[in-house]
């Protein structure tokens, strides 16, 4: 188990979860609740650990702060191949685990689904990102997160000198956020030259067309099936011409090895944590302007917090809208202003509202 660093705002709990019957282990991290009760995915892989858990709860911590919601950050690990396990008999021993961790509200995340929460759902009372028959809205259907990083890419691309119309667009990650991010930004004009998902990658300079990607993707499981442009090694996107790029997928796939390559002007993080801390230092330090995951990728989870609410879809997606450009514009302008880090300025903003909540509560 990673060592656990606490800090003046958590983590409250961090509870290590096993069904010896069902050989099932899992992890939780109740990051902060002093906003309220913490929302966060549920993120299904064989290798996802403790200290990844920790940092991604922190990331919800700071990404529903800065979003105005009246939730905490919380995150969940399922250790298993969501590849092979037997779906609904897992999620339903997971959730019957959390059935007493009140303070927690699941939702979807790398792994699982709307089905997913459906099935934590039935047994404990509590989850987001439902199917729409049982009154949910499906943050990947709907494609929320996506939808807020197109939002984010239309107030951060003028102030890295991009015209989105005509911009050359980059995604490491043709996942449910990295499609629905493709779809959200070509309806503003941008154009994708690269694509990757774990089997392979796909580069056209010219571009490529989504409905026949999306459609290669389906029938050969991975983009590199897709008949034109050139197929790469997934890494090699990285170092691809272009004006954004944007990782949807996995932690760290931006670090120190591969940072120098990086030739987008923009980043705008889709997955949580794709980039570590050296690496975000060095292409700041080079101009490139990155939008932090807490910032950029919020649109899910503020859709999951309006679900809760009660709200309807044109309701979430305006809430999404408007809160995205709006904290992207106030971060940037705030980091520009004071020569930092766009993320230094994030985490400030977002603590400074935690702390606030907390000296209102008995923590």
């Amino acid at each position: 188990m990673s060592e656990i660093i606490c800090d003046d705002i958590g983590p409250a709990r961090v509870i290590q979860l096993y069904s010896a019957r069902e050989r099932l282990r899992a992890v939780l991290v109740v990051d902060n609740t002093a906003l309220g009760t913490a929302i966060g995915g549920v993120r299904v892989s064989p290798r996802v650990t403790t200290g990844e858990v920790l940092r991604l709860a922190r990331t919800m911590t700071l990404k529903n702060s800065l979003a105005g919601l009246p939730h905490g950050g919380a995150k969940a690990g399922i250790i298993a191949d969501p590849a092979t396990m037997d779906k609904e008999r897992c999620f339903r021993v997971f959730a019957r685990m959390i059935r007493d961790c009140a303070d927690y509200i699941p939702g979807p995340d790398m792994g699982c689904d709307e089905t997913a929460m459906a099935c934590i759902h039935d047994e404990t009372g509590r989850a987001v990102g439902l199917p729409q028959e049982i009154g949910g809205l499906p943050l990947d259907k709907l494609g929320a997160t996506g939808f807020g990083l197109a939002e984010s890419a239309g107030i951060a691309a003028p102030i890295a000198g991009i015209e989105l119309s005509g911009a050359r667009v980059a995604i490491q990650g043709f996942g449910s956020v990295g499609a629905a991010a493709a779809r959200f930004l070509s309806a503003k004009g941008a154009v994708l030259v690269a694509v990757s998902d774990s089997k392979g990658g796909l580069h056209d300079p010219e571009g490529i067309d989504l409905h026949a990607l999306t459609k290669a993707k389906e029938e050969s499981g991975s983009v590199a099936g897709h008949g034109k442009g050139r197929r790469i090694p997934a890494d090699e996107l990285f170092g691809v011409d272009c004006d954004i790029l944007i990782p949807a997928a996995t932690p760290d796939v931006i670090h120190s090895g591969n940072a120098g390559a990086i030739a987008a002007r923009l980043i705008l993080q889709g997955a949580n944590i794709p980039a570590t801390r050296e690496a975000e230092e060095a292409l700041h330090r080079r101009g490139i302007l990155i939008v932090p995951d807490f910032i950029a990728n919020a649109g899910g989870v503020i859709m999951a917090a309006m679900e809760y609410a009660g709200k309807s879809e044109p309701e979430a997606f305006a809430a999404i809208g408007s809160q995205i450009r709006r904290n992207t514009g106030l971060v940037l302008e705030k980091a520009a202003a004071a020569k930092i880090l766009p993320r230094a300025a994030a985490v400030k903003l977002a603590t400074e509202r935690v702390r606030h909540a907390m000296a209102y509560r008995d923590y």
